[in-house]
């Protein structure tokens, strides 16, 4: 009796292993593409990315100029001067915010040419959405 309590046991804490190992892997999957299990908007992805992974606010912030210059900055210029935010980040454009912070965000280039089309659009997204 002890043994098929045990073998029990046994089968069902190795059901419900891989029952979460199953799950994490198409977490895992979904979150590598860039989608997260709740639909977002772009401005929504594009905060998400912009504030973590990217880790953009270490150099911008919404309306002071740290490192970089302020997202607010960001937006107007490339607004007015018509400018491809998504060709920049993938390192194919010229600087025309603050060419002579360049250097700096040139470090940055490996993040953002690791993005998606999608992901580097929804940057963009955000970024505009400052000039509200």
């Amino acid at each position: 009796m002890k043994k098929v309590l045990f073998l029990s046991a046994v089968l069902a804490f190795a059901s419900c292993k891989k029952e979460g190992s199953e799950n994490t892997n198409s977490t895992t999957e979904s979150v590598a593409e860039g989608e997260s299990a709740k639909a977002q908007t772009p401005e929504e992805l594009g905060k998400e990315i912009f504030e973590g992974r990217g880790n953009c606010t270490a150099c911008h912030q919404p309306d002071q100029k740290v490192i970089g210059p302020s997202i607010k900055e960001i937006a107007k210029i490339y607004k007015d001067k018509n400018g491809d935010m998504v060709t920049f980040l993938k390192g194919n454009a010229e600087p025309i915010v603050d060419p002579s912070q360049f250097e700096v965000m040139k470090t940055n280039f490996a993040i953002t040419q690791s993005m998606s089309d999608k992901e580097l659009k929804a940057i963009e997204t955000y970024i505009y959405s400052h000039l509200k």
